[in-house]
């Protein structure tokens, strides 16, 4: 039966067991049912074995050794699913700890599969946007990447802590503003657009955009903040038209 087959108790149960039986592995040294649980076909197996390694590693100081060394073992693993759950845990603990997880994203950034390459673009955003001094540090070197995909994915991994606070990732982005690639460019004005509309930031995004070079890209920029805020209308701190005077005013050279 699939995890959301179950009943809220139900899942509760099973989540808690979960967590039990990696425990109790943990300390054996022996993972039939870890292994399995990394490898479910439910997806929300795997997020449930995930989070609750994170939250071993977080309780119990006396298992953490065994932890990264039975991740950093699974990231090798056959499955695409085992290492991408193995990447999700590293995430997890990376929301504190990330100086003991980097290397599984420097690994899982070049997996052959797109499913682990995908779960670590995600734990840069959950990790970006609580523990953001080291993961934006560690962002940085991947920037100008030669590969414009990892160039692209850092990008959109970026954007979460942008959400909030817009100051932290936009000299990151300006980074990315002479890309010659289309694709790491239309991931660009994207995350411009998405770190733009929340209270306080558009004033933010408006004011750091004087700044950068590419004005064709800050034009396709600030088109892209106008239209997010008609799609984003029921979310956004200002009405599209009010985004639009608000750059009009404060942006006369691109925004006309």
């Amino acid at each position: 039966m699939a995890y959301y087959d179950l009943s809220k108790e139900q899942r509760a149960d099973l989540s808690v067991a979960i967590k039990a039986k990696l425990s109790e592995e943990l300390e054996k040294g022996r993972y039939e049912h870890t292994i399995a649980y990394f490898a479910d076909e439910d997806t929300y197996i795997r997020k449930a074995a995930y989070l609750a390694t994170g939250r071993i590693y977080l309780e119990k100081h006396s298992l953490r050794t065994n932890i990264i060394n039975l991740l950093a073992s699974l990231l090798n693993h056959d499955d695409f699913k085992v290492r991408q759950t193995v990447i999700n845990a590293a995430g997890e603990i990376g929301k504190k700890h990330f100086e003991e997880v980097f290397t599984f994203f420097d690994k899982g950034l070049f997996d052959p599969h797109h499913s682990p390459r995908n779960a670590v673009i995600g734990s840069i955003k959950k990790m970006g946007e609580v523990n953001p001094v080291p993961v934006l540090n560690w962002v940085r070197q991947y920037l100008h990447h030669s590969d414009k995909e990892i160039r692209r994915e850092i990008c959109h991994g970026i954007e979460l802590r942008g959400r909030k606070h817009p100051q932290d990732i936009l000299p990151l982005l300006k980074e990315l503003e002479h890309d010659k690639t289309a694709r790491v460019r239309n991931t660009l004005v994207h995350v411009i657009g998405q770190i733009a509309y929340k209270k306080g930031c558009l004033e933010t995004v408006v004011e750091h955009l004087k700044t950068w070079e590419n004005k064709p890209l800050v034009a396709q920029a600030i088109e892209e903040i106008i239209d997010i805020h008609h799609r984003y209308r029921n979310f956004s701190a200002l009405t599209q038209e009010q985004a639009r005077q608000y750059i009009i005013d404060h942006y006369q050279e691109t925004y006309s």
